[in-house]
């Protein structure tokens, strides 16, 4: 029988490239829901390719255009992020939670409760609520396949049953457009520039949290949630040819590797497939072409922004959140111009040094950190106005 797959954030960079795999795979997948946020065009397009049954916007003032495209599929049509919930309670065997930000965390909550498989792209989820998310999967028994390029790359090299002889894990970065850059040349730093990723191609956020590498820190907290080691074992190299995805250290000394093209629609289509391996159109790696291989260490001088998610990691409790929601109104003001660039990381320090609420106990927990992590790092970044 097809498997059944949900996915939520379908117009999103993650979304389209799993709805790219998916329909190269048509017999082998039953599309029961589709989400996105306003692109009630771009979901309705793609909801008819893939013949879903449902497709969800979470604007309610969008349903009426989404309903118009849809006249005459049999598409249900429907808006509001309670109905982006709902669509991830549809019980689908296999669902990618790739919303962005701390709208997808209801969603994922509804589904890790379905007790499915989860492909998680949503890195709230782990960095906000990380302890929260893992408990629900336990107790419903789902299972959660990270589909980040990094841990996508350790989870294919992490033996669970040998958990206890992994010494290290190592996460890989690219170091980003301004690894070899000063601080004073990064302090004219345009949006343009930053959003320009030398390797991979991803939405302006996550561009701009590769260039200050708070993108690897945040995926250093996710780490800590997904596999069993001391947050002290988990390391970062820079590795400009974005060849080498992760590794992890045994013991023994040995180490094992994950190498691909830089395309996300390889470790989708490893968590879209797992247990098994299925085909992509992917650029096959040609190591003789490439050549050499270059490893640095991170410089958290010039880029702090990951000194500050290993304290968040190590502080625990609501620090991860904290520094997530600070990172977000930061990197927004950034991109619409009113701070600088090297301004983002300072805001970040800024209100986590102002915040230190209790843990959050539940997801209700989360959004209250979160709501006044985002005030008090608006707040700041006004101070930080050009």
């Amino acid at each position: 029988m097809p498997r059944t797959v949900t996915i939520l954030g379908a117009t999103g960079s993650v979304g389209t490239s799993t709805l790219d795999l998916i329909e190269r795979n048509r017999d082998a997948y039953d599309v029961l829901a589709l989400t996105a946020n306003t692109d009630a065009d771009g979901l309705a397009q793609a909801a008819k390719r893939v013949g879903a049954k449902r497709a969800v916007v979470a604007d309610e003032r969008q349903l009426e255009t989404l309903k118009a495209n849809l006249v005459g599929t049999g598409i249900e049509a429907a808006a509001g992020e309670d109905e982006v919930v709902e669509a991830a309670r549809m019980g689908a065997d296999w669902t990618m939670a790739a919303i962005v930000g701390c709208a997808g965390l209801r969603p994922v909550m509804a589904a890790l409760q379905g007790g499915k498989t989860v492909a998680l792209a949503n890195k709230e989820s782990l960095v906000s609520a990380g302890t929260i998310m893992t408990q629900a999967a336990r107790a419903s028994g789902a299972t959660l396949l990270p589909v980040d390029s990094e841990h996508n790359a350790i989870f294919q090299c992490f033996d669970p049953a040998q958990a206890d002889r992994v010494g290290r894990i190592i996460l890989t970065a690219s170091g980003g457009p301004f690894r070899t850059w000063g601080r004073e040349q990064m302090a004219s730093v345009t949006p343009e520039q930053a959003v320009a990723h030398p390797n991979w191609s991803m939405g302006a956020k996550i561009s701009v949290d590769s260039a200050t590498l708070m993108n690897k820190g945040l995926e250093l907290i996710e780490a800590f949630h997904l596999f069993p080691l001391e947050a002290e074992a988990f390391d970062v190299v820079v590795h400009p040819q974005s060849v080498i995805h992760s590794l992890v250290e045994y013991v023994d000394g040995s180490v094992l590797a994950q190498l691909g093209s830089p395309d996300m629609r390889i470790p989708i289509a490893y968590a879209l497939g797992w247990p098994e391996r299925i085909e992509t159109p992917c650029q096959r790696l040609n190591l003789v072409e490439i050549a050499n291989l270059s490893f640095e260490a991170p410089d958290t001088d010039r880029f702090p922004a990951l000194a500050l998610a290993r304290e968040a990691l190590i502080a625990g409790g609501a620090k991860p959140a904290i520094l997530n929601a600070a990172n977000e109104i930061a990197v927004a003001a950034f991109l619409d111009n009113r701070i600088a660039f090297l301004d983002i990381a300072t805001i970040v320090r800024e209100t986590m040094d102002a915040l230190d609420p209790a843990p959050p106990s539940d997801l209700d927990g989360v959004f209250e950190v979160d709501k006044a992590a985002r005030g008090e790092a608006a707040r700041i970044a006004r101070e930080y106005s050009r």
